[in-house]
């Protein structure tokens, strides 16, 4: 037999509150894995400081960054990893080549608002768990700084906030896909890696030509990670910081709408076989 399945609108907050609470403590499963991936970060991120600290040369600023600005930038950018599953997320296709997604469509809640939910608390375990003490030794090994003052504090945290939604959206997006394809890892493959160079984690944007900048500037992925780490280091200050804020928020709410939309699109063709 097959059914026809589609998900849940009614708002469920405590349960949403819940998953993500779940979410979070799933992260402190492992603590040995956590400790081998931060040493892992660490490693790579001491080869990234050396490639970047050889690009100044004697120069004392390339593209308004520091040689120290470089120096945090790498330790923000191995921080949020798997805060912000730079290298790819694939949880939710996964449920859907396997059919399990079904059992989820028959609770209470809406499916988009669930995963968010679930990645939120998954989000901040990774950055309690690994970003923090990357910070940390970063901090107190190479300098790295801090973002100025209160509103400083409080811009970079919006900043950073509206960064996971962005991303999870797109993510959450390009997980969609397996509603269509049976290979739909090959997409996220390729889109992981739009990712991981459009967002300024290869690399500052600063530093590739303003035409590349121009081009990046009409796509959704410097709002998922290169706005933050710029508003941390003081690149973008003022009315230029809010700027950032602005069009990040209203990327995550287009992305969050798109996703919602192809969800519902693929929630039509999805059937489940079973009896």
């Amino acid at each position: 037999m097959q059914v026809a399945l589609k998900s849940p609108s009614r708002p469920n907050l405590p349960l949403y509150a819940s998953v993500a609470r779940l979410g979070f403590r799933r992260q402190f499963a492992y603590p040995q894995a956590a400790l081998w991936g931060l040493i892992t970060n660490l490693f790579f991120g001491v080869l990234r400081i050396a490639v970047l600290v050889a690009l100044f040369g004697s120069t004392p600023q390339v593209a308004g960054y520091t040689v120290q600005d470089a120096i945090t930038y790498t330790g923000l950018t191995q921080a949020f990893i798997m805060a912000l599953s730079l290298f790819g997320w694939t949880d939710f296709m996964r449920t859907i080549h396997r059919g399990e997604v079904a059992p989820d469509l028959l609770r209470p809640h809406n499916l988009l608002a669930f995963w968010a939910a679930q990645d939120a608390g998954r989000a901040v375990g990774q950055f309690v768990l690994r970003g923090l003490p990357m910070l940390a030794l970063f901090a107190s090994i190479w300098g790295a700084t801090f973002p100025a003052g209160l509103n400083g504090w409080l811009l970079t945290v919006l900043s950073l906030l509206l960064a996971w939604a962005c991303g999870f959206a797109f993510r959450f997006l390009v997980n969609c896909a397996a509603f269509w394809s049976p290979d739909a890892v090959g997409i996220g493959r390729f889109a992981w890696a739009v990712l991981g160079l459009g967002s300024g984690f290869l690399m500052p944007l600063a530093f590739f030509p303003q035409w590349f900048q121009g081009v990046l500037a009409f796509t959704p992925f410097p709002s998922m990670m290169n706005t933050t780490v710029e508003i941390w280091l003081g690149v973008r200050t003022g009315p230029e910081a809010w700027v950032g804020l602005a069009v990040q928020l209203g990327w995550a709410l287009l992305l969050l709408g798109v996703a919602a939309f192809v969800l519902s699109r693929g929630l039509r063709r999805l059937e489940v076989a079973g009896g």
